[in-house]
């Protein structure tokens, strides 16, 4: 998978150096300084990344999925980490959290500008149209972000220009030529000993085209040391912890200042010190997260922008550019006065069927058609459910099927249907008896309160997977519990027993309330649609927060809705054509095979 932002133009400088120190340097030539006085800027926030101890009760959860390159149309590593990133909002949320979910478009570079050509459009029409199309897919993915940013917008090119002049005044931009080889795709200078056989990129497979530039420099060395005591004194800075010894590693090595500019490429934001040069994209696609802020303010500026919610607490990145999000970043930032973001979380890759994805091997998910084909909730929940977070993690239709079916619509609906199927017909639809007396004397309350804090703390560690596990568990609990008291018999019984059976009706109910607001964050169409069979209204499900998780919501004299499937089970290619096929074999078979699936 390609992950998030700018999948393409991944950082391959595998043994950074400082060019301006080493010996290696003899076609990297420094010619012009500016600003050699190393002014300090004006400060905003100084500080570092904030603790969760530092962090104040009334501070907004500002999260980021990177901003997507609009090189070409959007693919499902770009829909992951926007689902994950949207279930972690969500859950957010239902803590009472103030949340600014932030997401959109990384629009400018040379690449953008040729697949605009290709396609015999402007670069502006080419970046309209695939930015629409990320719009589009978000919206059918129940994906509900705050703020969506391009970086053509004009309010975030005044940013980058105000953000690059207070870096220009620290002392940290300088002039040099630039030679070496130089990968398009990447949109970045290559090591020569990185390059495969006839200077090839390692990522892209194509030779890189040798370039000489007069660029401007970010002093990114000079951070060094700044940036291995802030990931000592906080080691959740990069997460899952594998990916912070990457980052350690690669700092540890030496860092090398690099090219913020370009001169031979006109689509980009205009050097504010020579407009015959743009800025690098990545320079300029990492300030998005902060020029979201502004997406409100008329007259933005990098002081608003960032009064308005910076830092961020969660940087949500696929793993190929934890390099821009954890070393650059972060410096960029230190050299700016502005305070670092909590956490950059890198997220791993997706495979199909067991085999790394690409057009060449016509074997890419497209996310439009998972959710045309299965819908948002099935798509949300299985790459959630079954990819561990932070983790690489496989895609196969018959797996993606298997798990949908047997959870949402066999674990989950099945339950409630049949639950209100049976309430219906003892019970007119109506609870008899408040669920908080209902459960009393029984342990499977229990049970589902000890599963609900798991999934909380779940949530919160950012282990989403183990999280639905939790939420699936109080499902199959509520099975075995339906299946061990039977109360469809126990009706029949009357008296005492049907009474008995009543109750356990609500009891079952009570536990598919708290299921649809614990699974929310993942699965919000679904778990409005339980909702609504347990008879409550829009209003109220938007309105409930993760305390309403607690036992006892359900009150006797409620009535619930007429019981209807919540999710409708998905069949597979096999299973159709065995649907088709079985009239044919009702003459050979004393069974049907559509009977002995149904029986299966």
């Amino acid at each position: 998978m390609a992950a998030a932002a700018a999948g393409a133009r991944i950082n391959c400088f595998l043994n950074p150096i400082n060019p301006l120190n080493s010996k290696t340097t003899a076609r990297f030539t420094t010619h012009l300084h500016f600003r050699l006085s190393r002014k300090t800027p004006p400060t905003f926030c100084t500080r570092a990344s904030a603790t969760p101890d530092e962090t104040s009760a009334n501070d907004p959860f500002v999260l980021t999925t990177p901003l997507y390159y609009v090189n070409a149309p959007p693919h499902m590593g770009s829909a992951y980490t926007t689902i994950a990133a949207d279930a972690i909002a969500r859950f957010q949320r239902l803590l009472g959290k103030r949340v600014i979910f932030i997401t959109g478009t990384d629009e400018h570079g040379e690449k953008i500008a040729a697949a605009a050509a290709a396609n015999n459009s402007s670069p502006a029409q080419h970046c309209d149209l695939i930015s629409q199309s990320y719009i589009t897919l978000w919206k059918n993915l129940d994906i509900g972000y705050d703020k969506f940013i391009r970086t053509t917008d004009p309010k975030h090119e005044a940013i980058v220009k105000e953000f690059y002049s207070r870096v220009l005044d620290n002392g940290d931009i300088y002039r040099a030529d630039y030679q070496g080889l130089y990968c398009i795709n990447c949109e970045e200078y290559k090591d020569e000993k990185e390059l495969l056989e006839n200077n090839c990129c390692p990522m892209h497979l194509k030779p890189c085209v040798a370039r000489k530039e007069d660029n401007f420099f970010f002093a990114l060395s000079k951070y060094q040391k700044p940036l291995e005591e802030t990931l000592a004194k906080n080691p959740n800075f990069v997460q899952p912890s594998y990916r912070l010894n990457e980052v350690q590693s690669w700092i540890k090595s030496g860092l090398r200042d690099f090219s913020i500019s370009r001169a031979l490429v006109d689509w980009g934001i205009p050097v504010p010190n020579d407009s015959k040069q743009t800025i690098y994209v990545w320079f300029d696609a990492l300030l998005g997260y902060i020029s979201a802020l502004s997406e409100d303010m008329e007259q933005p500026s990098l002081e608003r922008a960032v009064s308005s919610g910076w830092p961020a607490s969660l940087h949500l990145i696929g793993k190929d550019i934890l390099r821009f999000h954890a070393v650059y970043w972060p410096a960029m930032l230190m050299s700016a006065g502005l305070g670092l973001p909590k956490m950059v979380f890198g997220h791993g890759f997706l495979t199909k069927d067991g085999m790394k994805m690409g057009k060449s091997l016509g074997n890419t998910i497209e996310p439009n058609d998972l959710v045309q084909k299965f819908g948002s909730d099935a798509v949300r929940y299985f790459f959630v459910r079954e990819v561990e977070f932070g983790s690489d993690g496989d895609y196969s239709e018959d797996r993606f099927i298997n798990i949908v079916n047997a959870h949402l619509a066999n674990s989950i609906g099945n339950l409630l249907n049949r639950t209100l199927g049976l309430l219906k017909k003892n019970c007119q639809s109506t609870l008899v008896i408040d669920s908080s007396i209902a459960a009393e004397g029984t342990t499977f309350k229990d049970t589902v309160e000890k599963l609900v804090e798991k999934a909380r703390v779940d949530y919160e560690n950012l282990s989403l997977s183990s999280a639905c596990e939790a939420v699936l568990e109080i499902s199959n609990a509520g099975n075995s519990y339906m299946d061990g008291r039977a109360p469809w018999s126990l009706f029949k019984q009357g008296g005492a027993a049907s009474e008995a059976a009543a109750k356990d009706l609500v009891i079952i109910l009570e536990a598919m309330r708290v299921i649809a607001i614990a699974l929310s964050p993942v699965t919000p169409s679904l778990s409005w649609r339980i909702y609504q069979q347990l008879g409550y209204s829009k209003d109220q499900f938007d309105a409930t927060t993760w305390s309403d998780t607690r036992w006892g919501g359900l009150k006797g004299g409620q009535v619930m809705a007429q019981p209807q499937p919540i999710f409708a089970r998905i069949e597979s290619q096999t299973e159709e054509e065995n649907r088709v096929e079985a009239p044919k074999k009702v003459k050979k078979n004393k069974l049907p095979e559509s009977q002995q699936v149904v029986e299966a």
